[in-house]
């Protein structure tokens, strides 16, 4: 992963006021300020900027997603039947990159992104590129054969510092992963409490 990617995480962290995936190696461990000087702070936000601050923890988490395509996501989530936060994650954790990073294939959500655009990983036994692909359930995920030896790849199915996510049937050793069922807002691991009922709000202004 490039330095300008990880600089751009961490200052998502910063900006946001939070270790939004959790890691120990968050600057917000150490430095709970946003950037800039003195990482002033208005003292109590509006209910709009309580839901922008939603929104933005949310885009952030799934590796900055632009906001065209966020709002896309939005208007799917309104269109589907039943709650429309709970649709929204649900399509949110549906993506591929989200798959990969929830398999431990990958460390960080940013390069499950380029992991999968650099064609890496199979959906069903066919080479998929495209990080916004919508998984569905039964989908078999994973990694190409001659990816599997990456020390990236290697590090993270190894890594103790996340769970797999109950909704995947992850075999780590042949590099697969199954996708069980569109997830509830209650069964995805977030390190921080995510609010997509304030997100729909935000777009519903």
């Amino acid at each position: 992963m490039s330095g300008k990617r990880i600089s751009a995480k961490h200052k998502i962290d910063r900006r946001l006021a939070v270790n939004l995936w959790g890691r120990q190696k968050s600057p917000y461990n150490l430095r709970q300020t946003a950037p800039g000087m003195h990482g002033a702070r208005r003292a109590k936000p509006t209910d709009y900027g309580i839901q922008l601050f939603a929104k933005q923890k949310l885009k952030g988490y799934y590796g900055n997603i632009g906001e065209k395509k966020f709002r896309r996501y939005y208007k799917e989530a309104v269109r589907l039947k039943g709650d429309t936060g709970q649709n929204l994650v649900g399509l949110l954790e549906r993506r591929l990159d989200a798959v990969v990073y929830r398999a431990k294939f990958v460390p960080t959500v940013f390069a499950a992104r380029q992991f999968v655009n650099h064609g890496h990983v199979l959906v069903n036994g066919k080479r998929v590129n495209i990080p916004s692909y919508q998984v569905k359930e039964g989908d078999v995920i994973s990694v190409k054969e001659s990816s599997r030896q990456m020390p990236m790849v290697l590090l993270a199915v190894e890594s103790p510092e996340r769970d797999i996510a109950e909704y995947l049937d992850v075999d780590a050793k042949n590099f697969k992963a199954t996708f069980l069922r569109t997830p509830a807002l209650e069964d995805i691991p977030y390190p921080v409490q995510m609010e997509p009922q304030l997100v729909t709000e935000f777009y519903s202004r």
